[in-house]
């Protein structure tokens, strides 16, 4: 039986839109990393954290899920708390620092205009989280990180929508695995105070909590 492919290719044309907007980014910034982003850390982890898509100025310059932006910093920062990952978090791929048990990927790979991808899109990209699903055997637990990454979660997962629906701090039983949402941990998000990093926080040490 064929292994899924968890990555897309570097010049991946499955969606036209999010190819051009590359196209062009890789033009104006040759130096940054302009790639669909792949998974950061080990398959043998318990548990897996699910985003939204990379920032044009974060993921998609440095290449490491959540590198480089606000929501890195306190993603990053909540992870080394729990115990999910070791070092110092410096906003670069290069920092050293790593994940404990843990991995991070992203609904969709590549980064959208204004950080909003088209549904079409989302479904498009869902083959590549079904494959980082399907080849982590000791799964346990999932964040999603908003409503996009707990949708496409949950389709992902074969789950049926009306029972478990998105809400920040809800969970949900998905067969030997557990869905855990919360809102993004987005700039605005942040700015608004409709997620506060205690509110962050609680989430995680729930996770902690349960994996042990």
């Amino acid at each position: 039986m064929a292994v899924a492919k968890t990555e897309p290719d570097r010049n991946c044309p499955l969606c036209p839109r999010l190819a051009e907007f590359r196209r062009a980014a890789r033009l104006r910034e040759p130096s940054w990393f302009n790639a669909p982003v792949p998974t950061f850390g080990d398959p043998d982890a318990k548990l897996l954290i699910v985003g939204l898509a990379p920032g044009l100025q974060g993921a998609n310059r440095t290449g490491r899920p959540f590198t480089g932006d606000f929501a890195g910093d306190l993603l990053y920062a909540t992870l080394i708390e729990y115990g999910f990952a070791k070092g110092v978090y410096q906003a670069r791929p290069d920092d050293g620092l790593r994940l404990v048990d843990c991995r991070i990927a992203n609904a969709v790979r590549c980064v959208p205009p204004q950080n909003k991808p088209l549904p079409v899109e989302i479904n498009t990209c869902r083959q590549f989280l079904s494959a980082v699903l399907e080849t982590m055997p000791r799964l346990t637990a999932i964040v999603a990180l908003g409503r996009v990454a707990h949708d496409s979660t949950v389709k992902a997962l074969g789950l049926r929508a009306v029972a478990a629906p998105f809400s920040h701090g809800a969970v949900h039983p998905a067969g030997t695995r557990t869905l855990y949402d919360s809102y993004h941990c987005s700039r605005y998000n942040t700015n608004t105070r409709v997620l506060t990093p205690q509110m962050f926080r609680d989430v995680f040490a729930k996770v902690r909590k349960d994996l042990g």
